[in-house]
């Protein structure tokens, strides 16, 4: 609890963390790729690993399936983003559990924040909690059942020139008891340089400046190396001690 900083504050959650389940002999963990390799799944819950593996598989398609609908409303093919940033896509998945805020407190289960890469898929108990910012102000997202939340990331945002723009959210859990969720991150390849879209190079869709003052266009590099100065910020300890 407090362990992630992700708006420079300590977060009211605790979660665990995982990831594509690779093999020791895979390319990319043999060159020591951070965030490649096998999951520390926990010993003493040995129904977790079959169940967090199957979800990942599940939503990989879910994702590639959101993203060919994206390909075609850019008038692309509708495989281009499997044929390409997503063919070896980077993929999170966290469990994050929210205790109740105290009455009156401040803290937020998690601050104000967009996500890193194309979309979060977001499965949440009916407990609520998660807040949405619209150009008329914050609105409440609540839980529909038999639905996924399905926030844009920031290379999607790169890659659009702003046509798609990033979702900012926050997470307040006022609901008086323990809140689960689900977050699904599906991103570019991690070795993949994320150029926008030649037809939307030119052209930039009218909106507000972002809540950071940052801007993921101007990036240059590849995903992993935007991804890793994120985690670098929101998870300080953890970049000292393994980044």
């Amino acid at each position: 609890m407090g362990g992630e900083l992700t708006s420079g504050r300590p977060d009211l959650k605790e979660g665990v963390y995982f990831g594509g389940e690779l093999p020791d002999d895979h390319p990319r963990v043999r060159a020591g790729l951070p965030l490649h390799g096998r999951n520390l799944f926990p010993e003493r819950v040995p129904e977790l690993r079959p169940a967090v593996l199957s979800y990942l598989d599940a939503l990989t398609g879910v994702a590639q399936a959101v993203l060919r609908l994206v390909a075609r409303s850019l008038d692309l093919p509708a495989d281009y983003f499997a044929s390409s940033y997503t063919a070896e896509p980077t993929i999170l998945f966290r469990i994050f559990h929210y205790p109740p805020s105290p009455p009156g407190s401040d803290e937020w289960g998690v601050g104000q924040h967009t996500d890193y890469g194309l979309l979060t898929l977001l499965a949440q108990d009916d407990n609520g909690g998660l807040q949405v910012r619209t150009p008329d102000g914050w609105i409440d997202a609540p839980p529909l059942p038999g639905t996924f939340v399905c926030n844009i990331g920031d290379m999607l945002e790169r890659l659009t020139g702003g046509w798609y723009r990033s979702t900012l959210h926050r997470v307040r859990n006022v609901s008086g008891r323990d809140r689960l969720s689900y977050p699904f991150f599906f991103d570019p390849d991690f070795t993949a340089e994320v150029p926008a879209l030649p037809a939307r190079a030119r052209t930039t869709a009218a909106g507000a400046p972002r809540w950071d003052g940052a801007d993921p266009r101007a990036f240059s590099g590849t995903y992993g190396d935007y991804l890793l100065g994120k985690v670098s910020k929101v998870f300080p300890q953890l970049s000292d001690e393994v980044l």
